[in-house]
């Protein structure tokens, strides 16, 4: 099997925005099998729920990268957890382990176990914001961070909602 990776969009939206399918054209062309599924009970179905759903859906090993952004990089978290295998690479764009918002995020758990997460991914780069305007800022990347390792990378670009990431050929080998 070849290298594969696995796009997850963020809450309330789809594969085809923002920078999703750029990113995926960028690693198809750098050889990847890319996967940009369409999960629309993300961070409205309990996470409890909602991930054996994900992990079925998908498959996972040693040479896939994940990439997730805003929910979808929550849900990264319990995806790494919950592995029986320990993949390549995870990305986590405007992530949050913790609630961000005054409102719900079903796609939290109540706590993770942390050490489980890092066993389960050989790389993990957390790209966060000091302008993210959905309080996914540089405090929750830097939070997982401190819990997991990895690489901090601290833009002023809001909640990632552009067409493209420049940082992400430097990210993704």
């Amino acid at each position: 099997m070849g290298r594969r990776a696995i796009i997850f969009h963020g809450t309330r939206a789809q594969p085809g925005w923002i920078w999703y399918p750029w990113l995926a054209d960028r690693l198809r062309a750098r050889g990847y099998d890319v996967e940009t599924p369409h999960h629309p009970g993300l961070n409205v179905e309990p996470i409890e729920t909602f991930l054996p759903g994900v992990l079925d859906a998908h498959t996972f090993d040693e040479d896939t990268v994940l990439v997730g952004h805003s929910g979808g990089a929550a849900l990264l978290l319990a995806i790494l957890e919950h592995l029986d295998v320990t993949v390549a690479q995870a990305v986590l764009v405007g992530g949050y382990s913790t609630n961000p918002n005054p409102g719900p995020e079903p796609v939290l758990q109540d706590s993770y176990d942390w050490e489980k997460i890092r066993s389960h991914v050989r790389d993990i780069v957390f790209l966060n914001s000091v302008t993210d305007e959905a309080g996914c800022d540089v405090e929750q990347g830097r939070a997982m961070f401190d819990r997991l390792g990895g690489t901090l990378v601290v833009r002023d670009d809001g909640h990632f909602l552009t067409d493209t990431i420049e940082i992400a050929d430097r990210l993704i080998p």
